[in-house]
């Protein structure tokens, strides 16, 4: 480790959307149509084909230096204890299962969620969670050896991977951004506009990009416990919604305003796949990934939705990148 010095957790937000008691719950909770929208709740948001395990695997290759690694799920347990056994017998981070009810204590009437804009505006309140704490999706990985000062300046300020992007071209597309029932998509951009217009007027956010993110406790302690209404604002919905807001995205304002968020380039250090039932762009990406040994971050979104073929050369490739074989 250089640089910095004090303990950093690691958060991994994970479901397994194949339980039948998981999809049973969903099902009585959501209405026909908004299983249609992939944006919302199609099955893709909550499928599970092991990402979990190679991102456990990837934080113990990489970034051994973690305090601990916090999993927070519904009512599951990924059962991670053989397969971290098998490929790290010798030392591993130590790993602890948080359930929603927890993080949601006080605020009970809001669960169950199966939104994951509503978790992470409350994995913060994860008992014993670290001040510096790094939060990931389930389909991030780490490709290469991290350090602290990855994701954490040596003074204890934030590294996020994004850049300051124009409001108005946002605002612009907004407007032509509807599915074909006619109601409003909910995007990645969206909810990072929606952040910025909450904190009020502005002419630019932080456009992040699909990496792991650095984050601080106290940050969101004093934020919402100031405004108390925006918690419940962003939690109140079981699932996505147009008017929600990134809460990592108002972390990160907050902090750049003030001078404590050093922004950096996310195209250096991010792979990033999404499949296209194209198995030779899938070859061409992972070849050029394969050329980029140094490349530190990757996010592997969808890959349940892969053909079979194409699927089987991604998770070979991810195996082989964080030594799983």
């Amino acid at each position: 480790m250089k640089g910095v010095q004090y303990p950093i957790d690691a958060v991994i937000t994970w479901v397994d959307g194949e339980d039948p008691k998981h999809k049973a719950k969903r099902m009585r909770y959501g209405k026909e149509s908004i299983f249609q929208a992939e944006d919302i709740a199609g099955d893709t948001r909550y499928t599970s084909i092991g990402e979990i395990f190679y991102c456990v695997a990837s934080l113990n290759r990489y970034a051994p230096w973690l305090n601990k690694i916090y999993i927070v799920t519904d009512e599951q347990d990924p059962k991670l204890d053989e397969f971290i056994a098998e490929h790290f017998p010798e030392k591993h981070i130590p790993i602890e299962i948080v359930d929603h009810k927890t993080i949601f204590k006080g605020y009970e009437e809001y669960l169950p969620t199966f939104n994951s804009i509503s978790i992470e505006s409350m994995t913060w309140r994860i008992p014993g969670l670290s001040e510096h704490f790094i939060e990931f999706n389930d389909d991030f990985i780490l490709t290469a050896p991290v350090s602290p000062d990855d994701f954490f300046t040596p003074d204890g300020n934030v590294v996020c991977y994004g850049m300051k992007y124009n409001s108005f071209l946002v605002r612009l597309s907004r407007m032509l951004k509807y599915r074909k029932d006619g109601s409003k998509k909910v995007t990645f951009k969206e909810t990072m506009l929606n952040a910025a217009s909450l904190l009020g007027k502005h002419r630019f956010f932080i456009k992040m990009y699909h990496t792991p993110r650095g984050l601080l406790k106290s940050v969101y302690e004093k934020f919402f416990g100031e405004q108390p209404e925006h918690l419940t604002r962003n939690i109140a919905h079981r699932f996505r919604e147009h008017t929600q807001y990134n809460p990592q995205e108002v972390q990160f304002l907050l902090l750049y305003r003030a001078g404590k968020c050093k922004l950096r380039d996310a195209h250096e250090n991010l792979m990033y796949l999404k499949p296209k039932h194209n198995i030779e762009y899938t070859k061409k990406k992972l070849a050029r990934f394969t050329s980029k040994p140094d490349c530190k971050f990757g996010c592997f979104n969808s890959v349940d939705q892969a053909e079979e073929q194409e699927r089987k050369l991604i998770i070979d490739w991810i195996k082989k990148r964080i030594g799983l074989k």
